[in-house]
């Protein structure tokens, strides 16, 4: 039975090795590599730690260097069978290491690269155990380089040679090579490493170096920002007494409604796209920038509430749910902290003469001691709740320029309550917006700021803070937030605008 336990601890020993050697190769071979975005991304019990840490050119590099030869070194111990119990104790503390900064807890593991669905237990915390387990055996349990020398030391090796050949010499060979198996193992590993960098060298010179430039639409470079590359804060400003960032989260994209004008298939490629865990990584980055709020419907009030839960995060929840008693109800017990009645909503109570709906859910809306706000798309809608003395505690209203080429009208829709816009405009007149929104004494937060997609983020941003607005509402997929985030701060530190800031 010992002679199968002894094949069994080496093969995982060689496995593990090999693991962890792979794991230390491949960081040394990335150019660029670094742990630094990995130690910004630890929201654990050490996660100050960490972030601190990460914030030290110096200690950065220093955690590079442990974390690559470290690996390195580890896993060559471990498959060659060398200082096993020493090299399984170094590993187990960065196991622990790793399990700390990442731990399989909902919410906890954002960031870190996910290859399966864990709870509590992962691939770090079973090695983990591997490797106390391999710290506590004797080397009488591996073949391996250990062993060898163990054996060595008990024969006495300055013992006279004896004259007769003893029978017990092919034994002692064969003990040798079982000693040895992990020679032809790292042979193998060599060899594999070799065909895994080859095929990757091929395949970047073939994809960047022999493109076809008449299909080149197959092909394309993106530049995903991080938060190494963050400028700063998104600085805050005040709506009664709520501080709200200058950027506020959008939540369309997040709950699939991509405003993709003829694209059918966007909205279900939105949503499949936005797991939970991705929106969820998605809110916990942008709180990482200063973004402290996130502007949507009720129907996201479960993923809100699970992030709350499940990540201890702060993000604020403005809901655009105030055009019905029901959907007030649902915003309240979905933890919102201001409602609003929705743009859509508005526009019909106005356009059909119903203003005092409006009133009546903002009435609604402040008697459950929150702010309440009205949105628009329409500028009459605003104008109509002005004339009819409806004050609100601040304006949702849509500002974007028409100069993208798919800014049309529909002549025969024109008598409508769009105006004869399809899906591609949201303000239909945005110099109208800008000089009547100057004259009101309540902040506004501006929204649609890119025409759902169709203008550049650093062209829209700057052109809504220019012309009046207070806060900016932008959807953002996650690889979007750290440059909207970069474009928000450059924009208001270049910002030339008539009204002044309010709140």
């Amino acid at each position: 039975m010992k002679k199968y336990l002894t094949w069994l601890f080496t093969v995982l020993r060689i496995l593990v090795g090999w693991h962890f050697l792979y794991e230390g190769i491949i960081k040394l071979m990335t150019p660029g590599w670094t742990s630094k975005l990995y130690l910004m991304g630890s929201n654990w019990i050490f996660s100050d730690l960490f972030h601190r840490m990460s914030e030290s050119q110096a200690i950065v590099n220093a955690v590079d260097f442990i974390n690559i030869w470290g690996l390195i070194l580890i896993g060559f111990s471990l498959f060659i069978g060398l200082a096993v119990r020493w090299s399984s104790i170094a590993g187990a503390v960065l196991l622990l290491f790793y399990f700390v900064a990442y731990p399989p807890i909902p919410g906890h593991t954002f960031g870190a690269t996910a290859e399966g669905s864990y709870l509590w237990v992962n691939k770090n915390l079973i090695e983990l155990a591997l490797l106390i387990i391999f710290a506590v055996l004797s080397p009488d349990f591996f073949y391996g380089i250990d062993r060898l020398i163990k054996r060595w030391k008990e024969e006495k090796p300055h013992a006279p040679v004896p004259t007769i050949k003893k029978e017990g010499v092919p034994l002692q060979r064969r003990e040798v090579l079982r000693d040895l198996v992990s020679v032809p193992v790292l042979g193998a590993f060599a060899y594999a490493v070799y065909r895994k960098r080859r095929w990757d060298s091929f395949e970047r010179k073939y994809l960047t170096a022999n493109a076809d430039a008449t299909s080149g639409a197959t092909l394309k470079t993106f530049t995903f920002s991080s938060l190494g590359d963050l400028k700063g804060q998104i600085p805050k400003g005040k709506i009664a007494n709520m501080d709200l960032s200058k950027l506020i989260m959008g939540g369309n994209l997040i709950g699939g409604w991509s405003h993709a004008r003829d694209l059918i298939y966007t909205d279900k490629l939105v949503k499949a796209y936005h797991t939970d865990e991705r929106v969820m990584m998605t809110m916990q980055l942008a709180e990482k920038c200063g973004i402290n709020a996130i502007l949507t419907n009720p129907a996201l009030c479960r993923i809100i509430n699970k992030y709350w839960r499940e990540t201890g995060g702060k993000m604020k929840f403005i809901s655009d749910g105030g055009a019905s008693e029901e959907s007030i109800r649902t915003s309240i017990e979905g933890g919102a902290c201001t409602i609003y009645v929705h743009g859509g909503s508005a526009d019909r109570f106005a356009y059909e003469g119903k203003i005092d709906e409006i009133a009546k859910y903002l009435e609604m809306i402040r008697s459950y001691g929150m702010p309440a706000g009205i949105g628009a798309h329409r500028l009459e809608t605003i104008k109509a709740c002005v004339e009819a003395g409806i004050k609100p505690d601040y304006w949702v209203k849509t500002i974007h320029h028409h100069n993208y080429w798919s800014a049309k009208v529909d002549l025969e829709r024109q008598t409508t309550v769009d105006q004869g816009f399809k899906d591609n405009i949201f303000d239909f007149t945005p110099q109208e917006t800008i000089e009547f929104m100057n004259k009101l004494e309540e902040p506004w937060i501006g929204y649609k700021t890119l025409a759902a997609g169709a203008i550049q983020p650093k062209d829209g941003i700057q052109y809504a803070f220019n012309n009046g607005a207070d806060f900016v509402c932008v959807g953002m997929y996650d690889f979007q937030v750290v440059e909207d985030c970069n474009i928000v701060l450059d924009s208001l530190a270049n910002v030339n605008r008539i009204r002044p800031w309010r709140g």
